[in-house]
């Protein structure tokens, strides 16, 4: 099964942190899928409605982040309304939790749900969905938790749209945890399994042997990497893989040709005369590839862990 995620946002200018795609990488690493790959599309409709296409055609699962605000530049639901051909529709139960779960603001005393008003219109914006007449209402939208009144809505099947508020995402995807365990391959979603061994070898050194290990465990989904680290007497290579009994059987054996040692963590054997400065964490893969533009980012990530069910 493949996957991709998509977020909206002013990054470029440094007006806003991308902390969610920090957070799905882990949470992918969590359930034993792979993520590979990150493409970053412009906050234009056009190029939004190409892209949601293109990933809702190639992809099983797709997750969008941010852009369903109420204000003019959140262009998510339209956009991909328009890219399905779609109208907008006014969901009826996201309205009813968004009266009931939003407390009045001091500054806008004279706001009622139940008079026109620009403001009015603007929280409209947040509940008004891309809506398929041919497909069960209930199919289209699910809301995961009686405090929240932002639904996920999920378009031609497999588009699922989440806020980009980091909290809120988080949540959503925690909430969407269950009904991926099932189409797991491992439906235990019991994760990656991620090694570490720290040496004293340049990188040059060890890229042989790697280069061996790296062909020699490719067929059982092992992923090697290494990684210098700045200013340090010691470097890192890494194992991931979803076999644990396989990786155990690896660490001998990587010990002796890397002159290492297997760690919990990559400054475990430094030594306390070396300056502790920081060091780069991998938080993504070393082939994971990462834009940042202004506008909606298309996260696309190829899910070794799924099955094509």
């Amino acid at each position: 099964m493949k996957y991709s995620v998509g977020r909206a946002g002013q990054k470029l200018i440094g007006q806003t942190v991308d902390t969610n795609s920090a957070f799905f990488a882990r949470y992918c690493f969590s359930l034993g899928i792979q993520l590979k790959r990150i493409e970053v599309i412009a906050d234009e409709e056009e190029e939004i409605i190409e892209a949601v296409r293109r990933m809702s055609k190639n992809y099983d699962f797709v997750v969008t982040s941010g852009g369903i605000g109420p204000t003019h530049d959140d262009i998510t639901y339209s956009s991909i309304a328009r890219a399905f051909n779609l109208p907008l529709k006014l969901h009826e139960a996201a309205f009813e939790r968004m009266k009931k779960l939003t407390k009045p603001h001091a500054l806008t005393p004279d706001f009622s749900w139940d008079t026109p008003s620009p403001a009015l219109t603007a929280r409209l914006r947040m509940v008004e969905l891309p809506f398929d007449a041919s497909l069960p209402a209930e199919s289209q939208a699910i809301f995961v938790s009686d405090d929240m009144w932002v639904p996920i809505a999920i378009v031609n099947g497999n588009v699922h749209i989440l806020p980009g508020v980091p909290r809120l995402f988080e949540r959503l995807l925690e909430h969407l945890r269950p009904s991926l365990l099932p189409r797991l391959v491992n439906p235990e979603g019991k994760g990656i399994y991620r090694y570490l061994f720290s040496t004293p070898l340049p990188e040059s050194a060890v890229a042989p042997y790697l280069t061996d290990l790296a062909t020699r465990t490719a067929a059982r989904g092992v992923k090697v990497g290494s990684y210098p680290r700045w200013q340090k007497k010691r470097n890192t290579v890494t194992l991931v893989g979803t076999d644990k009994e396989f990786l155990d059987s690896l660490v001998a054996e990587v010990e002796e040709n890397v002159q290492g040692k297997k760690v919990s963590a990559e400054d475990e054997l430094d030594s306390d005369t070396e300056e502790k400065s920081l060091t780069m964490r991998y938080i993504f893969p070393p082939h994971l590839i990462i834009w940042d533009a202004i506008g909606l980012a298309v996260v696309i990530l190829d899910l070794e862990g799924f099955s094509d069910i």
